[in-house]
């Protein structure tokens, strides 16, 4: 069959047509893929927020807005960091509302996290929130329910999610026979206490607040070791909590604990996280046990490992974090981007902070009742 001339001509340009649009449609996948992240921050009264503004500018992320309806704290942070004051924004709504970000970080009040996602989720918005997701189930529950309607990433920063030894660990544990299975996780973290080392006033206000903070120590510090073991456990949840609080300053923080220690039984497992502001030095390390070694995570990319009971304790270097699993924010920007796949119950993800939540709200009863506390 002979096709005439002219519809060979309008085939080609049809196809011409479709190429240019592909190519077209690919090319601005490609830009949006490359071009940096628009982030507003929700609140300054987290100290914690202070890594962004000291973070190193890899091009991945831009900030577009702030809300912060605190004046002292937003002339604070423009004369520190020289920050334009078009950045500022009096409430989330109006933040969103004029600059409409890709994503927003939250460094506020715990309680406010799920009024964030609230604000946030049915316009598309990701979140980032800092430690913990939530004071309290109630709340995780309704933020997982919006992010899962809305389609957003729903994310919890950890500083020790970044330090290398916790990475390399994880790695030891799961990949190798180096200490066998694990049989005991133990988490120290703290410091001396918040007002002893001197952070802000707005942050003091509501980190030593019941509501706003959900607790004390076991909040601000149990949060880590429940976070690294339901990641070291591939998920699990434990089958018993048992935690014991105290308040051994009860003149500097007559509102919450200032001391906890909480114990999570497995099958095989015990984890025990150590939670203080009474501790002699800062500190944010983990032991862990297997059948036939240990694992001691120092600080940062120090280790010790004892592969063996003939074997000697080693110091070791872990190796450093590669780009973007280096940083909580480049990290954040590579998910939505699609350029990164979260691994199961890894220690930002949504599932594994929904365990946490759960454990913090039964350690608390636990304590309060004085009784250990059996999980269905």
């Amino acid at each position: 069959m002979i096709i005439p001339l002219r519809f060979c001509k309008q085939y080609f340009c049809f196809i011409i047509g479709i190429i240019a649009i592909l190519n077209t449609a690919l090319l601005n996948a490609q830009n949006t893929s490359d071009s940096p992240l628009k982030v507003g921050i929700v609140g300054l009264s987290h100290d914690h927020v202070h890594w962004i503004f000291n973070r190193e500018d890899r091009g991945d992320i831009k900030l577009i807005g702030i809300a912060e309806p605190n004046q002292a704290l937003v002339q604070r942070y423009s004369k520190w960091y020289n920050l334009d004051q078009t950045l500022f924004h009096s409430s989330l709504k109006e933040m969103l509302d004029k600059t409409n970000p890709d994503a927003v970080l939250a460094f506020n009040p715990i309680y406010e996290h799920l009024e964030v996602v609230k604000e946030a989720a049915p316009r598309g918005i990701h979140v980032m929130v800092e430690k913990p997701l939530a004071v309290s189930v109630d709340h995780a529950q309704q933020m997982k329910k919006l992010a899962e309607e809305h389609n957003i990433q729903l994310l919890t920063n950890y500083e020790t999610t970044w330090y290398a030894s916790n990475q390399e660990a994880h790695n030891i544990v799961h990949d190798s026979k180096t200490i066998g299975p694990l049989r005991k996780i133990v988490v120290h973290d703290g410091h001396q206490g918040p007002k002893e080392i001197g952070i802000s006033q707005e942050f003091l206000q509501w980190l030593t607040d019941p509501v706003k903070n959900g607790g004390g120590a076991i909040i601000d510090f149990g949060c880590y070791g429940a976070n690294l073991i339901t990641w070291l456990m591939k998920g699990q949840r434990p089958s018993s909590i048992t935690a014991v609080t105290k308040q051994i300053k009860p003149d500097v923080y007559p509102k919450v604990d200032d001391d906890a220690n909480i114990i999570l039984t497995y099958p095989e497992t015990v984890g025990i996280i150590q939670a203080s502001w009474n501790w002699p030095v800062s500190r944010k390390d983990m032991e862990l046990y297997g059948k036939t070694g240990y694992i001691f995570c120092d600080y940062g990319e120090n280790m010790r490992i004892r592969e063996n009971e003939k074997e000697k304790l080693k110091p070791v270097k872990a190796k450093s974090l590669q780009d973007p699993y280096d940083d909580p924010f480049a990290y954040f920007a590579a998910i939505i981007k699609g350029k990164v796949k979260p691994e199961p119950f890894e220690p930002s993800s949504l599932e594994n902070n929904m365990i946490v939540v759960e454990i913090l709200e039964l350690a608390k009863k636990s304590a309060s009742k004085g009784k250990t506390i059996k999980l269905k």
